[in-house]
């Protein structure tokens, strides 16, 4: 039996894979073949034949070399072990590197049949090669890292940001509701005294007018008693008391008189109680036609807890979620539109700096772009409080006889038209037109107040809220 000695370096490489063997096959032609290379050369072939002079094998499972395999082995291990600089098949010193094999090598081994063929350098010039293309990759992988931590640091914070919007909305819709509650209280509290001061006002009048017929009725007895008496008589005393008699038997009582309107007007006090109290409620909530989006708001922005206006305030810690325009001091609508027509008011105030119109869901939201229609934006500005723009390119300077405070936005997808109207007179300030190929949103930006006393501030203005039957 062959022993691991008995082979040469040569021997111990597949001739199919020129890697060393792993579970090498000897088929009936003697030649030697890994285990996985045989059978894929078989699969691809359609044949048992010898990958290396093509003799058909008559084994349909060629059993492993054993010897060859250990031997395979040891070598395998000596090189993993082989930390030193000389070759320990050749005992010479390891100069070369062998590209293809990825090893170290002597001048011999770099001459053998194994390696003539292979690409080959020394091993100064190889250390310098695969160390900047180690070096490359590992820049490759600080700068993955560092993406990764960078994401991993907007995770947490976003994770952190949604408890705390859960505690602030949390407290928005616990303060709405208790609102609600409260009105619907006193509403209540309300319809139940006018109900009570009703019953206390009729059951005042019923016990009048009980008290004067139970006079009345005392009366009537007492006469009807005293005649009764005197029906009872003897003729003389009778007769003698007469004129007394006759006087008590005329009734000087009128009939009772018909009470109206006297129970409680249950109609008034239940009829249409939730329509009514329902078009009260709608006194005391507001609806705007446009709801202010946080998640896109830039960190210096502050919103009303109805999400209705906006003004510049502190800079707060929000997560840069994609949502979040960055680059200006802008949101959007919380809604978007794709067809039909659609209007808003916004109340501009003395406010100096503003920019409101709208733009594409595509707009670049973290990056300064010029605002114009080719951007997803069809925009006008007021800036320092006297010069008016429309946002094209280049810009175009607006007349404008008053300053706006309340600026009327219509929409209309279907035609591509955005006409912005001075809400006071309904005179148009510009139209723009193009195409929309996507959703669009309502767009608000404030610029920097000039001090705390001149804040800067956008309010959606609410509609009228009318509960009606049909």
């Amino acid at each position: 039996m062959a022993t691991s000695s008995s082979f040469s370096e040569e021997d111990l490489f597949c001739p199919q894979c020129r890697g060393i063997f792993s579970f090498p096959l000897q088929l009936k032609c003697g030649h030697n073949i890994c285990r996985a290379c045989l059978k894929d050369f078989w699969n691809w072939k359609g044949s048992k034949i010898c990958p290396v002079c093509g003799t058909l094998s008559s084994y349909i499972k060629p059993p492993i070399n054993l010897a060859l395999n250990l031997a395979a082995d040891n070598y395998r291990t000596k090189m993993s072990s082989n930390i030193g600089d000389i070759c320990f098949a050749h005992n010479e010193k390891l100069k070369i590197f062998c590209s293809n094999d990825e090893q170290l090598i002597c001048l011999i081994c770099q001459l053998s049949k194994q390696h003539k063929v292979h690409e080959c350098s020394p091993v100064e010039e190889a250390a310098q090669q695969k160390k900047a293309e180690i070096s490359s990759r590992l820049d490759t992988l600080k700068k993955r890292l560092k993406i990764l931590s960078k994401t991993k640091t907007n995770w947490e914070e976003t994770k952190t940001y949604i408890q705390t919007q859960l505690t602030e909305t949390e407290g928005v819709i616990k303060k709405e509701f208790e609102m609600l509650h409260q009105f619907l209280r006193q509403e209540e509290l309300m319809r139940l005294n006018e109900l009570k001061r009703e019953a206390q006002t009729k059951s005042e009048v019923m016990s009048r007018k009980l008290e004067t017929i139970r006079e009345q009725i005392k009366d009537l007895s007492v006469s009807i008693s005293e005649v009764e008496k005197s029906l009872k008589a003897p003729d003389l005393p009778f007769l003698s008391e007469y004129k007394q008699t006759k006087a008590k038997v005329k009734c000087n009582i009128q009939e009772p008189e018909c009470v109206r309107d006297i129970l409680i007007n249950t109609a008034q006090h239940l009829g249409a109680l939730e329509f009514e109290t329902w078009k009260n409620v709608g006194r005391l909530v507001k609806h705007v036609p446009v709801i202010l989006d946080p998640n896109t708001a830039q960190s210096n922005l502050t919103i009303s807890p109805d999400l209705s206006s906006m003004e510049c305030g502190i800079k707060k810690a929000l997560p840069d979620n994609p949502e979040r325009c960055t680059s200006r001091m802008c949101l959007l609508g919380a809604a978007g539109f794709t067809f039909g027509k659609h209007s808003w008011t916004t109340e501009v105030g003395h406010t100096k700096n503003w920019t409101i119109g709208v733009v594409l869901e595509s707009i670049k939201r973290k990056e300064a772009v010029y605002l114009k229609p080719a951007e997803g934006m069809w925009l006008i500005s007021l800036c320092n409080g006297d010069s008016l723009f429309a946002e094209a390119y280049p810009r175009i300077m607006l007349s404008m006889k008053h300053k706006p405070e309340k600026i009327t936005v219509e929409l209309d997808c279907n035609k591509g038209k955005v006409v912005f109207i001075n809400a006071t007179d309904s005179s148009t300030i510009h139209t723009f037109k193009g195409k929309f190929t996507e959703r669009i949103f309502p767009y608000f930006s404030l610029g920097l107040p000039e001090d705390r006393q001149n804040q800067s501030k956008l309010t959606v203005c609410p509609l009228k809220i009318k509960v009606d039957v049909e």
